[in-house]
């Protein structure tokens, strides 16, 4: 991964920017050193049905490499969401789903059954899985704790 070939994702979406979707890349950009390509066009929604827009969320996914999921999307649209994690699925895309922000409910079974990693909110986290997921990336960060003894 570098500048010339980034990491092509996608972060699912129900037409519109939400909080999660645009903390995503508020976590995506303050990683150093870590390029990707924004597929997923939450402003682009097309003119129609639903049908439409399954349409458009197919071309947004085709070109990725990993599709990352909000579950936060699911109490607003069960459907839509899941169509979204089911073609990333049927795509051989892997997915990377983000719990709710802030929230300690459990994931639903239908919809972590469509997730190939499950991650807590964390800049850290967030780009490691996608490395595995999109690239097989294993990072070997180690952490370091300093303190002073007295």
């Amino acid at each position: 991964m570098s500048q010339a070939n980034p990491i092509r994702l996608f972060v699912t979406h129900l037409w519109e920017n939400s909080d999660d979707y645009l903390r995503v890349f508020e976590y995506l950009e303050s990683s150093r050193n870590f390029f990707y390509r924004n597929s997923s066009k939450p402003e682009q929604r097309p003119s129609g049905d639903k049908e439409a827009q399954k349409e458009e969320w197919r071309k947004q996914i085709a070109p990725v490499e990993a599709v990352i999921g909000l579950a936060s999307l699911y109490p607003l649209s069960q459907d839509l969401l899941t169509f979204q994690l089911l073609y990333a699925q049927a795509s051989q895309k892997p997915v990377v789903l983000l719990k709710p922000f802030g929230s300690q409910q459990p994931i639903p079974k239908a919809l972590a059954d469509l997730a190939d990693e499950i991650i807590d909110w964390d800049e850290r986290a967030l780009v490691d899985a996608i490395k595995r997921q999109a690239r097989h990336e294993d990072t070997t960060r180690w952490d370091t704790i300093e303190f002073k003894m007295d």
